[in-house]
């Protein structure tokens, strides 16, 4: 049995959730335990900054999460860590402004070392000019500059892919030879058969980049946390050879 480290907004200590608490009763045979909690990505909350010139050193592998204000960022990164408090979620698209760092100590269980970062939200409209432009400089800047970056996760709206921004990103991923996996989050707001009509339109987008992939996803029911908790766990592994 292991203690679970769920990222939590504190840079002193963990809350550590065990199985049994005090005054449990310790189960005597195997099948009267409880059951394990599903695969997660346990981590910590490190800092915020608002460009690359204030970010902690990159001293391990990062991979950045990067998506349209509205299309669930946050949540995705909730639902992966089994933590309501890793990412801020708001009803207001766009309110994450910083760069946001997360070391991360185990994937379904299995200890890594690298770092999440979750980038400021893009696109959103109500932000005035001044505001979105030092967003869009910031994460510019960070994905063109950070050496400690690896692979960049995009998460989009499955029922709105392929937004202009979203292609930028994609294109700036081959171009730089970087893995990227694009997601497609809000699964659950369609159909079996739109979901995959929709994953097979970003697959033909992807299909000359060997090193990106795409997978239909719902932060809301938990669709595809495992195979995204593999791919991230591949990137790090493949960082620690």
């Amino acid at each position: 049995m292991y203690f679970s480290f769920p990222c939590q907004w504190t840079r002193n200590y963990i809350l550590v959730s065990p199985s049994i608490q005090a005054g449990d009763a310790v189960p005597d045979h195997p099948r009267n335990a409880a059951p394990q909690p599903p695969g997660r990505l346990d981590c910590t909350f490190l800092t915020s900054a608002p460009d690359i010139a204030r970010a902690p050193p990159g001293d391990r592998p990062e991979v950045a999460f990067a998506g349209r204000s509205n299309a669930g960022k946050s949540s995705v990164l909730n639902r992966l860590t089994g933590s309501r408090q890793t990412a801020k979620v708001s009803k207001t698209p766009g309110r994450t402004q910083l760069l946001n760092f997360f070391d991360v100590a185990r994937i379904a269980g299995e200890p890594v070392r690298g770092r999440l970062v979750d980038l400021p939200g893009y696109g959103y409209a109500k932000a005035n000019r001044d505001a979105q432009a030092r967003w869009q400089a910031a994460v510019n800047r960070f994905l063109s500059e950070r050496e400690a970056l690896v692979a960049v996760v995009l998460v989009m709206d499955i029922r709105h892919p392929l937004q202009p921004f979203d292609r930028e990103l994609i294109d700036w991923a081959a171009a730089s030879h970087l893995p990227l996996l694009a997601l497609l989050n809000k699964a659950d707001k369609l159909k079996h058969g739109a979901q995959q009509k929709a994953l097979a339109e970003v697959q033909r987008y992807l299909k000359e980049m060997p090193e990106a992939r795409a997978m239909v996803f719902s932060a809301l029911k938990g669709q595809g946390v495992d195979r995204v908790l593999e791919v991230l766990g591949g990137w790090f592994a493949a960082e620690a050879a």
